[in-house]
Formats: C-alpha cells, structure tokens, sequence
C-alpha cells in the first residue's frame, strides 16, 4: 500500500467552533483567539461567518475580527456566507476564501436554514459564481452526510445527489461532515466507496463531531485506508450545532494531529500552541476546553 499524504487541516474553532457558545464573546477575545492559532503552522483558518446576527448573534462582529486579525502570509483567512449579501460583506472584509452550506437531510436543511436541499442549492449558486469571479475560492459544506438528527442514517445516494450538483457548480472542495458525530469507521468506508469514484481526493475534507469519541478513529480510518488527506477540526474541541440536539464539538484540532503524529505523519503543527490558543478562551467561555490534550498540559515527547 501507498503511504498516506499528509495530513491537511482547516481550523473551524474560530467561526463553527463559537458560533453555538451561548456566551458572546469580545471581538478581541476572538481577535486573540484567531492571532495565536496564526502561530500553530495551519494553512487555513475559518475566521467568521456573514450571516444574519438574529440568526448567529455570536458571528455579528466578523467584520470586526477580519479588520482587527494579523494576518500572517501563508495561511488563507476563511469565512461561511450564506448568500449574495453575505458575499459582499466577505468581499468588502478581504476574506481569502468563501464556504456555503447545505445538507444532505431534507428535514435537517428545514430546520437549519427553512430550505430544502434543492433550494438552498439555488440558493448560493449566485454566491458561488460571484465568488468565483472575484477570483475567491469556494469550499461547500455538506453536512448530515452520514446520520441526521431526524431522519437517523443517511444513504450515500443522497450524499451523492447533493455533492453532483456541488461539483456541476463549481465548488472548488468540499467539506463532508458527521453533524451528530454518530458516524463510526464503517459509516466512513461506506460513503467514501461511493464519494471517491467521483470526487477526487484533493477535493475532500471530512468534518467530523466527537459526540460519541469516534471521531479520531473515523479520522484515521480515512486517512490511512483512503489516503484522504483533508480534515476540518476546532481548537479546544470547540463547536456544537443548535439544530442538531447533544451534537457535542468538533474534534479537537490538538488531538486529531497528535493521533496523526502517533501514527507516523508530520504535520507541521504546534500543539502546545494551538492547546494554549484554546485555553485563553476558558475565561470567556466559562468552562475548561473539551479537548484531551488540553486536560494533559504541554506535550512532552
């Protein structure tokens, strides 16, 4: 067998990771945030989101934040827009990179975004080709990909549907997630039997939840059976979704390198810096962070 390629991160703590916190927090808390994660060798940051603040109140000051952030060349500043009003303000902020979002759960979109999958498809396909030519580059998240808080297993069939009709737009990668965190290792090679046919594996990240500690072992599984090189993870193990109920965070950036590490791959991470970076937000959070690293203290080899 091929070796495995290195592993690809794409930070999420910053716009996935807050945007459930029932605190609000400061923008220059998350100025803060977003400043140190600069200094942990990640390429990309997900640095906010344009979207309505009644619907996201915790992603109201991303202006602010993009305004405020040293940014540092070599890592691409990313931010979630969910339509043609949200791209302009990403425009106007300097963003480096756009997402959008859709599901592969019909009942999960509802209750997300009061759309079908079909419609919030048409939805951003004028943010999606204004991006593109703004010379921005477009990631579109999928999510419910493997089981939904409503309807239970999700099929590949619909995961399929959904990502042909990403592709036929134009995306340039796609974020492939496990909302509910639910997914286990065979849920993993069943999809990417059928997604790898198609969508070539430069093009995928997978977004995993750790609601019930799968998702290292989901992560390696994709990574050292299907050479998938790209994964979204959250400082801290930051994150939750309000319309996917007991969803816990995203898996912990720290974590998820330091199993990659374990397991033979250079990341170029720093984890001592990326487990501080989420540790100066436990003040503002009013909580410790999730993560396992984060409850060792600093690594040592």
């Amino acid at each position: 067998m091929s070796a495995a390629p290195r592993p690809r991160f794409v930070e999420v703590g910053p716009r996935d990771g807050l945007q459930n916190e029932k605190r609000t927090l400061p923008p220059a808390a998350k100025i803060a945030f977003i400043d140190a994660l600069s200094q942990a060798g990640l390429e990309e940051i997900e640095a906010g989101a344009f979207v309505s603040p009644q619907a996201v109140p915790q992603m109201a000051d991303s202006s602010e934040v993009f305004e405020g952030i040293k940014r540092k060349e070599g890592i691409r500043y990313s931010a979630l827009v969910p339509n043609e009003k949200g791209l302009e303000r990403a425009l106007q902020a300097k963003v480096d990179k756009i997402a959008v979002f859709t599901a592969a759960s019909e009942s999960f979109n509802q209750r997300n975004i009061n759309a079908s999958v079909a419609q919030s498809i048409e939805r951003f396909r004028p943010v999606v080709l204004k991006a593109r030519q703004s010379g921005l580059p477009v990631r579109a998240y999928v999510s419910t990909a493997f089981h939904c808080p409503y309807e239970g297993r999700i099929g590949p069939e619909k995961v399929m549907a959904v990502v042909g009709d990403l592709l036929e737009m134009g995306v340039d990668e796609l974020s492939i997630g496990d909302t509910i965190g639910r997914a286990s290792p065979v849920d993993v090679r069943r999809l990417l039997d059928a997604l790898l046919p198609v969508l070539p594996l430069e093009r995928v990240f997978l977004h995993f939840h750790d609601t019930y500690g799968m998702a290292v072992a989901n992560a390696l599984t994709a990574w050292q059976e299907y050479k998938v090189p790209g994964f979204d993870s959250s400082a801290g193990g930051l994150g939750g979704c309000p319309y996917a109920p007991g969803a816990s965070g995203n898996v912990a950036t720290e974590d998820l390198a330091f199993a990659f590490s374990a397991c033979g791959a250079e990341t170029g991470l720093d984890l001592d810096n990326i487990r501080a970076a989420a540790a100066c937000l436990e003040t503002h959070l009013g909580r410790p962070m999730a993560s396992h690293l984060g409850r060792v203290g600093p690594i040592r080899s």
